[in-house]
């Protein structure tokens, strides 16, 4: 699948997907527990799934996306909020904060794309966008990188041999320790699982959501954290 094109042009089918995961709301919990939901960076915010969580926890979120059209859709489902935000157009690789100033820092699903958008050079490309995150943190911060572990697997597994070398990189060159935890994704019907992870994941899975009769889709995901 061509993410890039999906993140440039398919926004709002990208919301829909992820707007559909984490349906028992595993994930906020699973970030406070290891973070202080106070000053937060947030990078890759893509359509704002995490940002409005984040917010609505009370949290002082700045985020940054550099796709316009992920921006947009944030925007929108933001303008309702109740809370603290500012969302920009920045690359990981570069960010437009200050030092010192977060308590958390963190990127979801983000930096696996980089280990086939840079085959060559991604432990750079990665290393430079987890320092900026780190530039950011004030004393005692906490830096979090969340990523998938399987979709349509029920035990965490890293999806290819390129991502398992990934996630270890993070643990042993950067110090990062992981947890797992279910992220599944709840849909009104098997056509709309299909229909709706398709468009994300590829015909052969929506192939084999149909198969398994999936309305729920098993999702396994990673959080690698470090303070």
């Amino acid at each position: 699948m061509d993410y890039e094109a999906i993140y440039r042009d398919g926004a709002e089918d990208y919301d829909r997907l992820v707007a559909a995961e984490d349906c028992d709301g595993a994930l906020l919990p699973a970030i406070a527990r290891v973070a202080t939901l106070g000053d937060v960076l947030e990078v890759g915010c893509g359509t704002g799934r995490i940002t409005r969580q984040l917010v609505a926890a009370g949290a002082r979120v700045t985020a940054f996306d550099r796709a316009p059209a992920m921006l947009a859709v944030a925007r929108r489902r933001l303008a309702s909020a109740a809370g603290a935000f500012t969302l920009g157009e920045a690359d990981a690789r570069a960010l437009p904060v200050a030092d010192g100033w977060a308590d958390l820092a963190i990127a979801g699903w983000v930096f696996g794309h980089f280990r086939s958008w840079h085959p060559e050079t991604w432990r750079d490309e990665v290393g430079r966008a987890l320092d900026e995150m780190a530039r950011a943190l004030r004393p005692g911060g906490t830096l979090v990188v969340v990523e998938t572990l399987g979709t349509g697997f029920e035990t965490p597994r890293a999806p290819t041999p390129a991502l398992a070398e990934y996630f270890a990189w993070l643990e042993e060159a950067r110090g990062l320790r992981r947890e797992s935890l279910r992220t599944d994704y709840a849909f009104a019907s098997v056509e709309e699982a299909a229909a709706v992870t398709g468009a994300f994941f590829g015909a052969p899975f929506a192939a084999r959501v149909r198969a398994e009769g999936w309305a729920r889709v098993p999702e396994c995901t990673g959080l690698w954290w470090r303070r």
